[in-house]
């Protein structure tokens, strides 16, 4: 078997490729995988040093339509991590955001028609969906996404689907909510606001704190990722739900209380425009495959936070690299 992990350097997809090459997944233990990133500054080879060697490495572009026609055909699963992830920058500038998680989209899906790929996973977010007052997502829920990011992700869950539709690609989406872990590139919450505080610096909190997210580990949605590239029904939707709802006010006194650290610490920042008020899915019908979350929310950010705290030579080359606070 070969699997092709596109966007395979950063973050979550690193967590997946780890994952498989180390034997997590018994249905693609012996399974050889091909990693394309194209390295932009969340990219990091790094992430995939535990499993050196076990992989083969393309440096390119999910947008360039000749290298993927290349690249993709002999593969067994595609699975499509490659994105701009973060909304702020989405905000300042959003025509990177279309070009990746719109057209590199399109430009998978193609290539995995043309090299009659039998399975692919296209991983989104719940953000597509918005904001939701009360109750949960189901996989039917209409697309309302209000950044720029989000909506460039529903763009490419769409195009996704037109060529399930449309062509009878085997192909499926999964929507997840936040993500923790190590290897997270520290402009997102939790890293930023560890590392910040381990430098003494302060940790900026946006409007009131009453944005709540749902929140599971880069393990977990991966685990529910390859469920999904087993199990899943091509054209369908499948949630991953985290375990553990909180309000951003909730998250920062559990990173103080992690880091010995007071409230006089927090820096209260204008809100985020558009700024989505709460996410949630309903994920019974990943759940009806087997799928369950095994990282507890406590043991996963006292673990995370322990490692970005012995892992400085990661983290704090990314922070200068960046510009970025420290």
């Amino acid at each position: 078997m070969r699997v092709l992990v596109t966007g395979g350097a950063g973050f979550i997809g690193s967590q997946y490729v780890r994952d498989v090459v180390s034997g997590e997944f018994p249905a693609f233990a012996r399974a050889r995988v091909t990693v394309l990133d194209r390295l932009t500054y969340a990219g990091n080879p790094a992430n995939l040093e535990p499993v050196a060697g076990g992989f083969d490495f393309v440096h390119g572009d999910v947008c360039d339509a000749d290298l993927l026609a290349e690249v993709v055909p002999g593969h067994d699963v595609v699975v499509n991590f490659a994105a701009e992830s973060h909304v702020d920058r989405s905000i300042a500038s959003a025509g990177e955001f279309v070009r990746t998680n719109v057209q590199g989209v399109q430009a998978l899906m193609q290539a995995c028609l043309d090299a009659g790929v039998p399975r692919v996973v296209q991983v989104s977010t719940d953000e597509v969906y918005g904001s939701i007052d009360e109750g949960s997502w189901d996989e039917s829920a209409p697309l309302a996404p209000r950044s720029p990011y989000s909506a460039s992700k529903a763009g490419g869950d769409l195009i996704a689907r037109a060529y399930a539709v449309t062509h009878g690609l085997p192909v499926s989406i999964t929507r997840c909510g936040n993500n923790y872990g190590p290897y997270q590139y520290p402009e997102k919450v939790i890293p930023l606001f560890v590392t910040n505080l381990m430098d003494g610096l302060p940790v900026p909190l946006y409007g009131d704190g009453g944005n709540v997210r749902d929140w599971i580990h880069a393990a977990d949605h991966c685990r529910g990722i390859q469920v999904v590239a087993e199990r899943g029904e091509p054209g369908e939707v499948y949630h991953i739900a985290g375990t553990a709802e909180l309000t951003n006010l909730e998250l920062t006194r559990r990173l103080l209380d992690a880091l010995g650290a007071g409230w006089d610490r927090v820096e209260r920042v204008p809100d985020r425009k558009g700024h989505d008020r709460r996410y949630s899915l309903d994920d019974r019908r990943l759940r009806a495959l087997g799928y369950a979350p095994r990282v507890a929310f406590e043991d996963g950010l006292a673990e995370t936070v322990r490692w970005y705290a012995e892992r400085r030579d990661w983290w704090e080359p990314l922070r200068k690299r960046s510009g970025e606070a420290g």
